[in-house]
């Protein structure tokens, strides 16, 4: 506790009710409007005029020494009433603000899963592995970096099926793509299919801001939507698409339309990824989140350390002492 008090600066010091210290003065006015509590004594006869003036002089260094412990007394006394108030005023350290991402934007994956997706043919640091595999590990990486966002995944082959609606469990999200095989949708491609069902998805729900990442390695092998028809729906509903075409010439079945993926991201205001490798797909990754950055607001919440037990405890440690020095000092007036 105290090395973080050591790392934030005092200018941070906040006192929550600091109309407290207007009590300050209250024991001074009781002293003076209060009568003082005066104790009835029967009288003492003294016959000898020399017993008289001894005591008046002994009467007189013992009225001396009332008045310096009782000075000292007030001074102790008014120190910890004043500790106490400090206590009660609630007095914190309040830190920075924290920034929380805002839920900007659904954001739906897209992804084909057709027999094209299971190709060994994705070049890695360890070898080669299928195309699907490939995309999955990076993509698992781009969710994570989308805190903030709510995912969808659609997944489509000769058909389009939902996998996961949005949601902001982003975990949850990376589950689900571990729960699919390739050929799972079907043999074909239907990328119109696949849009139409996204943006099926969209009017479900109320965020007005959506991005939609379609990803494929094939041709659209006749869809009951035309691409570019499906993505003139998506430009009206305010969709922007981005289209990310999987595969290598020469490395195994290529039948990649970029012509097609090109213009379905132009006609939505979005933009189209060549990746063929995974080098190449972490750098989409990061060029998607630039294009769609995550936004922050400040949070109204403000860390805040509460320093109300210093002065608690500084006024029961002397008034400890105090109590210990009085128990001493009849101790050694009694002597």
């Amino acid at each position: 506790m105290l090395e973080e008090l050591k790392d934030i600066s005092l200018s941070a010091l906040e006192i929550q009710y600091i109309w407290v210290f207007y009590l300050l003065p209250i024991p001074i006015i009781i002293w003076y409007v209060i009568p003082t509590i005066r104790n009835k004594k029967k009288a003492l006869f003294i016959p000898s005029y020399s017993n008289i003036k001894k005591l008046l002089d002994s009467n007189e260094i013992s009225l001396n020494r009332t008045q310096e412990i009782k000075w000292y007394k007030w001074l102790i006394l008014m120190i910890i009433w004043g500790l106490l108030l400090t206590s009660f005023s609630s007095p914190q350290l309040v830190g920075i603000p924290d920034k929380k991402v805002i839920n900007s934007r659904n954001f739906l994956i897209v992804a084909d899963l057709s027999l094209s997706m299971n190709e060994r043919d994705w070049p890695t640091n360890n070898g080669r592995i299928s195309r699907w595999d490939g995309v999955k590990s990076v993509l698992k990486d781009f969710v994570e970096s989308r805190e903030g966002d709510r995912m969808g995944l659609i997944f489509f082959g000769s058909q389009a099926y939902t996998q996961a609606p949005f949601t902001t469990d982003l975990n949850l999200v990376n589950a689900m793509m571990d729960d699919v095989a390739v050929g799972m949708a079907g043999q074909m491609t239907s990328i119109g299919n696949a849009i139409a069902k996204g943006i099926e998805l969209f009017q479900k729900d109320s965020i007005k801001y959506k991005v939609m990442l379609v990803l494929t390695d094939g041709v659209d092998s006749g869809s009951d939507i035309l691409p570019l028809d499906a993505s003139t729906i998506a430009k009206q509903d305010s969709i922007t698409i981005y289209t990310l075409g999987i595969g290598q010439k020469g490395a195994g079945s290529y039948e990649l339309d970029e012509n097609t993926l090109r213009d379905i991201a132009d006609i939505t205001g979005g933009k189209y990824f060549k990746a063929d490798d995974e080098g190449s797909l972490e750098k989409i990754a990061e060029t998607l989140n630039k294009y769609e950055p995550m936004e922050y607001e400040e949070d109204s919440y403000k860390p805040v350390t509460l320093l109300y037990y210093i002065p608690l405890g500084l006024a029961y440690l002397l008034g400890m002492l105090y109590y210990l020095f009085a128990v001493l000092w009849r101790m050694i007036k009694r002597e």
